[in-house]
């Protein structure tokens, strides 16, 4: 079996475990191929653009198991761990990679429902009378 490198990405409530492998540039999420579980195109282009800035598309062959959130979640999910590997592959790229900002984590979560309110901030009509 080849060689590789393994790296973690998350986002919101996703989880996605990148490994590359030496290769022709063939990206496979969840046994399927990108196009095929990704469908919108902004998502597939989201999980590449560490990989175009770097201009190692064709290099590597990505192996990617990803969970949990919804599919931006999971592509931001999927672009952290491209990122990371990028790095622990060459560490080279990490200034370019930095400047563009994939290798920072996003923070953002879903804020709790409070009681007495719809939402997490939405608050029932006022009626005066």
């Amino acid at each position: 079996m080849a060689e590789y490198v393994e790296a973690v990405g998350r986002r919101k409530e996703a989880t996605a475990r990148v490994r590359l492998y030496p290769g022709t540039g063939e990206i496979v999420v969840n046994d399927q191929p990108v196009d095929g579980y990704f469908g919108r195109a902004l998502d597939q282009m989201i999980l590449r653009q560490p990989l175009i800035l770097t201009g190692t598309e064709a290099a590597y062959n990505i192996s990617v198991k990803v969970r949990g959130g919804g599919d931006s979640g999971q592509a931001a999910a999927v672009r952290l761990g491209i990122a990371r590997a990028l790095i622990e592959s060459d560490a080279n790229l990490r200034p370019v990679l930095k400047a563009a900002g994939f290798l920072t984590r996003d923070a953002r979560e879903k804020e709790r429902k409070k009681p007495g309110l719809k939402r997490a901030r939405k608050a029932p009509q006022y009626t005066k009378r």
